[in-house]
């Protein structure tokens, strides 16, 4: 069995969810090539070299790989899959955009956000807003599979011996797309899938400015900001920071949820947290039945005081 994990980088550094995917990988029991296409890339291909349980990358370097748009590595992908039985990345935007096109190029149907491997050909995966866990069992030649890095433990980062790197055919740019630019927010905090602690905020912050309160909380705690949908939709924080069925999805150590209430869109996103707070004074808010400890309390007095405290 010969295992694919496309990695998701920068160019520079691998992201942690390679590592996760890669744990996830390690499960099917193969040999575990991990991919890394990218402009000048070198430096990630080796960090991706020094991971455990990876026998071999695969570096495809060229300029029209320095942004991960679809057209490209969906063509790059389907240009080695029949060296491959399973062809893995994560179930975040990088690995949602270009994998579902890849499926469909090889004509085999994509089993998505998996939590769980049962067998080679067997998975589970999260089903109705994370209520429901269905098994689903895929018989194409190619399993196509994107992993919710938060069911994985990271693989371990330092293997006793470096996997060695091979270039691999460059597939011409298809000209069907072209990257214009983008603009990143710049966070001096942890990022939101990689924090070991996370401060959110929902509609209760009642405005933009209300979020230095959780702001000023995250940096006594060296946390992470997150945000509900419905305080991004209101316009209180950008779109990055949204946790839930539509955004992020965390399994932060703790997660700190204050004037959420807990929608089930949310939850999904963050119910396999470690340790659940919740502040909220609506005592019969839903994100209670989750939460490991609660306090029905006005949050504009509550989260100053704490911070005060720490």
């Amino acid at each position: 069995m010969a295992i694919l994990v496309v990695a998701e980088h920068d160019n520079k550094h691998l992201k942690p969810s390679v590592a996760n995917t890669v744990a996830a990988a390690t499960q099917l029991g193969g040999e575990i090539s991990v991919l890394v296409a990218g402009s000048e890339c070198g430096e990630a291909a080796a960090a991706a070299a020094q991971i455990s349980g990876v026998t071999k990358v695969l570096v495809a370097d060229a300029p029209h790989y320095a942004v991960p748009l679809a057209e490209n590595m969906a063509a790059l992908v389907v240009s080695i899959a029949d060296k491959f039985t399973h062809i893995l990345a994560p179930a975040t935007g990088f690995g949602k955009n270009f994998m579902p096109r890849a499926a469909a190029l090889l004509d085999v149907a994509q089993v998505s956000d998996i939590s769980g491997i049962v067998s080679a050909d067997t998975f589970v995966r999260p089903i109705y807003a994370g209520n429901v866990l269905a098994t689903v069992q895929s018989k194409d030649r190619i399993k196509i599979i994107t992993v919710r890095i938060t069911a994985f433990d990271a693989a371990a980062g330092a293997a006793a011996t470096a996997a060695p790197l091979e270039n691999v055919a460059v597939v011409a740019d298809s000209g069907l797309s072209l990257f214009k630019g983008h603009e990143l927010t710049k966070l001096s905090r942890p990022e939101l899938t990689a924090a070991r602690i996370i401060v959110s905020g929902g509609r209760g912050m009642g405005s933009g400015e209300n979020f230095k309160l959780l702001e000023a909380l995250a940096d006594k705690l060296g946390a992470a900001v997150g945000a509900s949908r419905a305080a991004v939709d209101s316009g209180y924080v950008p779109n990055d920071y949204q946790v839930g069925q539509t955004g992020k999805i965390v399994a932060p150590e703790l997660y700190i949820a204050v004037g959420i209430s807990g929608a089930i869109q949310h939850l999904a996103g963050m119910k396999d947290s470690k340790v659940i707070v919740a502040i909220n004074k609506d005592a019969e808010a839903p994100i209670f039945q989750v939460a490991n400890y609660w306090l029905v309390e006005d949050l504009f007095k509550a989260v100053p005081e704490l911070t005060a405290k720490l």
